[in-house]
């Protein structure tokens, strides 16, 4: 009896199984979640916001005095620049404006995360030291992607998936005359990093050195290098922080991680 066809259905059924669980490891993938998320809020932004009042921009990557910053999205209008940070999380969320960490649920497992507003604040200062324009014109977003839950109540700037399109559109007095929003729309192009494999390979590695502890770290405001020191007064007394070594001509601080 010839059991080749038998042999080879067997092993067509087989490359198919294995194909299918590949396919679904890469779906449940942190690498694909982010790619989906990203996609997502593109979309949103392309089908809601009129291409010929808001210029977007995606995966910019600028410069910065300790190395580079990498900003999710940028959508530039008379009615201000609105730069926004995607988080593709599942679970219950919780969090203040003012904590320095958030909490993600999922079941009974929680895990920390640095407040997305935070993570925005230094996009938002990178831009503004490139294109040199009022703080009140520049808007941080943060939108969450997946399947999230708030927990505890937000500010408005924090949004799930489509309410960012709602935000931004809350912003109806013009700001910017269209020979401004044209110049920072130059200056966007002319001032961001190629978006390039090894653009983005330098930035991880460049955000590998900074988390690392033992690694010097250097002011994102001016490039000095950032120093322990401890509170000497206040409800921090006691307590340590990075403090610039420029210190008083830049006063910036960083939370001891």
């Amino acid at each position: 009896m010839n059991f080749d066809p038998l042999i080879n259905q067997a092993l067509s059924i087989a490359s198919w199984l294995v194909s299918i669980a590949l396919i679904a490891r890469i779906l449940k993938s942190p690498w694909f979640k982010g790619l989906w998320g990203e996609a997502l809020v593109r979309f949103l932004g392309r089908l809601l916001l009129p291409t010929d009042i808001y210029h977007r921009f995606h995966n910019v990557t600028l410069t910065t005095p300790d190395g580079t910053t990498q900003i999710d999205h940028i959508f530039v209008s008379r009615f201000g620049i609105f730069v926004v940070e995607t988080k593709n999380m599942q679970g219950w969320i919780f969090g203040g404006e003012h904590q320095a960490q958030w909490t993600q649920r999922i079941y009974k497992k929680s895990f920390k995360f640095q407040n997305p507003l935070r993570q925005n604040y230094k996009h938002v200062k990178a831009l503004e030291a490139l294109l040199d324009v009022s703080t009140d014109t520049i808007h941080s977003v943060v939108v969450f992607v997946g399947n999230s839950t708030f927990k505890t109540p937000m500010p408005a700037n924090v949004t799930k998936e489509g309410g960012y399109i709602r935000y931004v559109k809350s912003f109806t007095t013009p700001v910017l005359t269209e020979n401004e929003v044209e110049a920072i729309v130059d200056q966007i192009q002319s001032g961001r990093l190629a978006s390039t494999r090894d653009t983005h390979r330098r930035h991880v590695q460049q955000l590998k050195a900074r988390n690392n502890p033992l690694a010097e770290k250097l002011c994102p405001k001016c490039g000095g290098r950032m120093l322990q020191r401890t509170s000497k007064r206040g409800a921090n007394a006691g307590k340590k922080f990075l403090g610039c070594s420029a210190f008083p001509d830049c006063r910036m601080v960083q939370p001891l991680t």
